[in-house]
């Protein structure tokens, strides 16, 4: 099938685009500041940044804020702001070789903490993705690649109980409720927790062919039955119901390479949007019953490059924000 035709989102005044000097891959927007963009550099060495950009919609503009920038060690794997527009301080956490929390200042940002999820070791196995509890911002859990899930009181700087979520490497965390989250692996599942029994979990999906890797797991906060996730090498978006676990209730497939990044909308419960290899960013709406044939996009925006990353803010429920090489992009839906 060919790809949609681009809709009106191609349009120069739909695009407001941003140069860095090093290639970007973590990125967060802001809940307490509309404007602040954080955007993470992936250099593969020790020594990589994090810069916080301002975005003024009505403007139509990006600026690099020349004092709010710090140096981070390594590439961060992700970054995320305080969940409540109303956080004071207005806390940016990031991820990678320890989970650290930093405080935006107008004019500056300090670190506030390094928190290692090693009981045993001055070093933490790498962290791969970490997710903020939005119902309990004191929460935030990390996943790694020593299987297990870790749940931090950041309030405290203690950790609120770690577990061996999966038989593999743990490659993405995301929250439902306060005390439930879920995991994605590379031993190919689904799992949600409840903190109130820690000794079980349930798996909701597995790979259709055995030990293929979930890479990427976005919860519905507009309805918490849906969630979303991505295989490894793998143009399919697997959208699930946890009430009917193992079958999918839709498999989008209309990428033409690998899925690097999902977000539902801040706003609606029906509209994911994707990012990939492709260079496409494709926004889709979820018909109350898929057809024969599946499900078409409704917008698709071609990027000049294969797209590793993007974020949807309740902040800015109008615009998508997608990173590919040097390129910071937001785009209007």
């Amino acid at each position: 099938m060919d790809p949609p035709a681009p809709d009106s989102q191609s349009r120069p005044e739909n695009v407001v685009s941003f140069d860095c000097s090093y290639p970007i891959y973590a990125m967060a927007i802001s809940a307490a500041n509309r404007g602040h963009i954080a955007v993470g550099s992936f250099i593969e060495e020790l020594n990589n940044r994090v810069d916080i950009l301002s975005f003024s919609d009505e403007s139509s503009s990006i600026n690099l804020l020349p004092s709010l920038t710090f140096q981070h060690p390594y590439p961060p794997t992700k970054l995320l702001f305080h969940p409540s527009p109303s956080s004071s301080p207005n806390l940016l956490a990031s991820s990678g070789d320890f989970l650290r929390l930093w405080e935006v200042k107008d004019a500056s940002i300090d670190h506030v903490s390094t928190l290692n999820n090693s009981k045993s070791s001055e070093y933490s196995a790498p962290l791969t993705s970490f997710d903020w509890n939005e119902f309990e911002p004191r929460r935030i859990g990390t996943s790694g690649i020593d299987t297990t899930c870790t749940i931090w009181d950041i309030e405290k700087s203690v950790v609120e109980t770690q577990l061996i979520a999966h038989d593999k490497e743990v490659y993405d965390i995301a929250w439902g409720e306060a005390g439930v989250f879920a995991s994605v692996s590379a031993d190919g599942s689904v799992r949600i927790f409840d903190l109130r029994d820690k000794e079980h979990s349930t798996i909701i999906y597995e790979s259709p062919t055995p030990d293929t890797p979930l890479l990427r797991l976005a919860w519905n906060k507009k309805d918490l039955r849906y969630m979303a996730t991505t295989l490894m090498d793998s143009n399919k978006i697997v959208i699930l119901d946890i009430r009917s676990p193992t079958m999918p209730v839709a498999e989008l497939e209309r990428h033409n390479g690998s899925v690097n990044s999902i977000a539902w909308a801040p706003h609606s419960y029906r509209h994911i949007c994707s990012a990939g290899d492709d260079a496409q960013a494709l926004l889709w709406e979820l018909p109350t019953v898929a057809g024969p044939n599946g499900i078409d996009p409704i917008l698709m925006y071609a990027a000049g490059a294969e797209i590793n990353q993007l974020q949807w803010s309740a902040g800015h429920p109008d615009w998508i924000a997608i990173a590919f090489g040097n390129k910071m992009q937001m785009l209007r839906v």
